[in-house]
C-alpha cells in the first residue's frame, strides 16, 4: 500500500511539472516600440542587411534646414523628424513623373513595387497646379525610409541629381510651392537658365524686365539726339 501511495504522489507531481502555467498579459509597448518592431519584421528579407558606413554618413549628414510651417519647439520637431518615415525629394524636373519616381525609390527598399512605396505626394506650383520640382516619399517603415536616403540621394533621375532628406511628415498643404510666383522659392533666386525646371530663374526674368523697361525709357532721348 506504501509503494502504491507513493507512486500515485510521484505521477501526481510529475504531471503538475508537465502543466504549463497561465501565461501572464504581455506588457502594452510604447508607439514608438511597436513601430520599430514592425519595421524590424518588415526588414527580415534582403534589406535587412546593415547599411555600407558609406551610406550611413549620408543619415548622419542632415539638412540643417527646418520647416517653419511646423507647429512646436524644437525637441518635438527632431522627435518628429527621428520617427518619421517620410522623405522630402529636391532638385526634381518639372517634367519627372509619379512614376519615375516610384520605380527609383522601389529599386532603393529592395521590396516588391506595390510595396516598396505608401505613398508619394507631387509638389505643385500653387498658382498653375502643375509639378514645380519636389514631392514628398512617405514608406511603410523608417527602415524603408533611412535606406531611400542611403542609396537614392544624388543619384541621377532624368539628368538631375536629385537630394532626398528625412522629412517630419507630409501635411495638406505642403505639396504647394511657397514662392511668389507660385513655384519654390529656390527658383526665384535663379540667374540661370534650366530646361527642366521652367526656363529662366526669377532672377534672372526679373533682370530682363528691368533692361527691357530702361531701354523703353531711353528710346524717346535716342530719337531726340538723332
Amino acid at each position: 500500500l506504501a509503494t502504491t501511495t507513493t507512486a500515485m504522489a510521484t505521477t501526481t507531481a510529475t504531471t503538475a511539472m508537465a502543466t504549463p502555467a497561465p501565461a501572464s498579459a504581455p506588457a502594452l509597448l510604447p508607439t514608438h516600440t511597436s513601430v520599430s518592431t514592425t519595421a524590424n519584421h518588415h526588414s527580415s528579407s534582403s534589406s535587412a542587411a546593415p547599411l555600407p558606413p558609406l551610406l550611413l554618413s549620408k543619415l548622419k549628414r542632415r539638412s540643417r534646414y527646418r520647416d517653419r510651417q511646423f507647429r512646436g519647439t524644437d525637441m518635438e520637431y527632431q522627435h518628429a523628424l527621428n520617427t518619421s518615415t517620410t522623405v522630402y525629394v529636391g532638385n526634381l524636373s518639372f517634367y519627372t513623373t509619379e512614376e519615375q519616381i516610384w520605380e527609383l525609390f522601389a529599386q532603393a527598399t529592395a521590396a516588391p513595387k506595390p510595396h516598396a512605396v505608401k505613398r508619394i505626394t507631387m509638389g505643385l506650383n500653387r498658382e498653375t497646379k502643375t509639378p514645380c520640382g519636389f514631392c514628398f516619399v512617405e514608406f511603410h517603415t523608417r527602415r524603408a525610409a533611412e535606406q531611400a536616403v542611403a542609396w537614392v540621394s544624388g543619384r541621377c533621375l532624368d539628368n538631375r541629381d536629385v537630394r532626398v532628406d528625412l522629412d517630419w511628415g507630409f501635411r495638406e498643404g505642403r505639396q504647394y510651392g511657397r514662392g511668389k510666383s507660385g513655384g519654390q522659392v529656390r527658383d526665384e533666386f535663379r540667374m540661370d537658365y534650366d530646361e527642366g525646371r521652367g526656363g529662366l530663374g526669377g532672377a534672372a526674368q526679373r533682370e530682363r524686365e528691368r533692361d527691357d523697361f530702361d531701354d523703353d525709357d531711353d528710346a524717346p532721348n535716342k530719337r531726340q539726339r538723332h
